[in-house]
């Protein structure tokens, strides 16, 4: 399995901050939504002109803005429940904006971090290679050595499993690191919203349920914020939005964590199978060529 970065990245998390930011100050300014949204496009933010194009074409605000995928499902469930409760919807983007920028930035350190592991992961994966070409510079025939010789056959098959192996499994380990792609505390944040729209907790909690952005394992940590207000008898809007900075906080601390760990983890591939291919399909056919050509004493 390749290490390669895919070839249709999603949605940058970045760049939707930005264009909620530009919302919530068109919206403050007195611009309606639908003409918010036509600003935008006109600033030519490719997100905005296709989700202009899916409202022209019927679709209703929210699921427009859920179809782009990534951080605009959050401006979705934003939007809709703040739209639903009759939170300010100016207010309610520019404090969305500000989440999606630090949820953004915690991503960021987190691959920034993993850069150079699974940069050394990649040149590792091609040391076997480099061996087979050491091979054919020294003047060995390597291929007929490889091919011809049953020996020489084994150690192909074997190294060519190994240096798959070693492929998949690294793969594997640099995709457990990365960040999660959900937007950490967005359960928290969209409580808030609602709640600033007026409504009672249980109300709010039913809006957030049916939203795709909130995470299910992260109601426990809103509900223990819930309680904390309640006990406290203060309000629970900031409570939440506290928490949401937390657990943004600890995601960032964690991505960190495991991309030290995966420094030291991605020792096991190459001690198992980048080593081991490497003398398989680099020393080994040297050896066996050496062999072929040294006269037997008499």
């Amino acid at each position: 399995m390749s290490l390669r970065r895919r070839s249709i990245d999603p949605p940058d998390p970045q760049r939707a901050a930005a264009a909620v930011r530009t919302l919530a100050v068109l919206l403050q300014a007195g611009a309606r939504p639908l003409t918010a949204w036509r600003h935008l496009a006109d600033t030519g933010d490719p997100a905005a002109v296709r989700i202009v194009a899916r409202m022209d074409g019927g679709s209703e605000p929210t699921g427009a803005i859920e179809a782009e995928g990534g951080a605009w499902s959050d401006v979705a469930a934003a939007w809709e429940i703040a739209t639903t409760v009759g939170a300010p919807l100016a207010e309610v983007l520019r404090t969305l904006a500000e989440s999606l920028q630090d949820a953004a930035s915690a991503a960021d350190d987190v691959r920034i971090a993993l850069a150079e592991p699974t940069g050394t992961a990649r040149l590792l994966l091609w040391l076997p290679l480099a061996g087979l070409l050491l091979g054919f510079a020294l003047g060995f025939d390597i291929v007929g050595v490889l091919t011809g010789n049953p020996i020489g056959i084994v150690c192909v098959v074997l190294g060519v499993g190994l240096v798959l192996l070693a492929r998949w499994w690294t793969a594997r380990m640099v995709r457990a690191a990365q960040p999660d792609a959900a937007t950490p505390g967005m359960h928290a944040e969209l409580v808030a919203v609602a709640l600033a729209g007026g409504v009672g907790i249980p109300r709010a909690l039913r809006l957030v349920e049916h939203s795709p952005a909130a995470l299910p394992d992260a109601r426990s940590s809103t509900d223990a914020v819930l309680e904390l207000s309640r006990s406290a008898g203060v309000p629970a809007g900031e409570l939440l939005r506290a928490s949401a900075a937390q657990q943004r906080h600890e995601s960032r601390v964690q991505g960190r964590v495991r991309a030290a760990r995966l420094s030291s983890t991605l020792l096991l591939p190459l001690g198992v199978c980048t080593l081991p291919a490497f003398l398989l399909l680099g020393v080994a056919p040297l050896m066996l060529s050496v062999l072929a050509t040294t006269p037997l004493p008499i």
